[in-house]
């Protein structure tokens, strides 16, 4: 029978606007009781929006914790309570890229770094795409976003070549690749998201849950 890892004592450690971070007391094999450290998101979705040209709306973006400005989709945090994560990437693909979508699909869910953090995030792919305006940005770095469109086919090697390292937007560009040659198929927007991170929309009010 697999081991039953029961978390027994939780201490909240740090607690910020787009993160907290507790530390868990958790039973291990042998009833050794270990203490680990976890990063807590709110979650997160993202887009690979495809024109007619099967080119992808990508965002640049500064990323302080490396320094650099990345090549992006366009995404965002779950950050409003109550919404469903549809509903949440209409709303960053508006914001990020002024543009909305009349087919919509789900290309593969992830957990960006399970060791130490509980963020997941849904990637969608968007198309009949439309100009619509943008919303506007609310963060610092926004202000400051590039936008172009990428051939599907260079974008994949721009993240085979090293060139586009954000780790949401490789799963998204395989995903979608894989889905236009035809060797898959979009989810249901409905698809359970069951992965999707509960711990601070369950400790804050809302609805801006990005609010302590």
């Amino acid at each position: 029978m697999a081991h039953d890892f029961r978390v027994v004592g939780s201490e909240l450690l740090l607690d910020a606007p787009i993160l907290a971070v507790r530390r868990d007391d958790v039973v291990m094999p042998g009833d050794v009781v270990a203490q680990r450290e976890i990063v807590e998101h709110l979650g997160a979705v993202a887009v690979v929006a495809l024109d007619e040209q099967n080119r992808v709306a990508m965002v640049e973006q500064y990323r302080h914790s490396v320094g650099r400005r990345l090549w992006e989709l366009p995404a965002g945090l779950l950050d409003v309570k109550g919404e469903d994560e549809l509903s949440g990437a209409q709303r960053e693909l508006q914001e990020e890229a002024g543009l909305a979508a009349s087919e919509w699909g789900v290309l593969t869910d992830l957990v960006t770094s399970p060791g130490f953090c509980e963020e997941a995030v849904r990637v969608f792919i968007a198309r009949g795409l439309s100009d619509v305006d943008k919303l506007d940005a609310e963060g610092d770095e926004e202000a400051d976003m590039g936008f172009a469109w990428v051939g599907l086919d260079e974008a994949l090697n721009r993240v085979l070549s090293g060139e586009i390292v954000n780790s949401i937007a490789i799963a998204g560009i395989l995903a979608a690749h894989a889905c236009v040659s035809g060797a898959r198929t979009p989810r249901s927007v409905d698809s359970p998201f069951d992965i999707r991170p509960r711990s601070m929309a369950r400790r804050r009010p809302g609805p801006d849950l990005k609010k302590l």
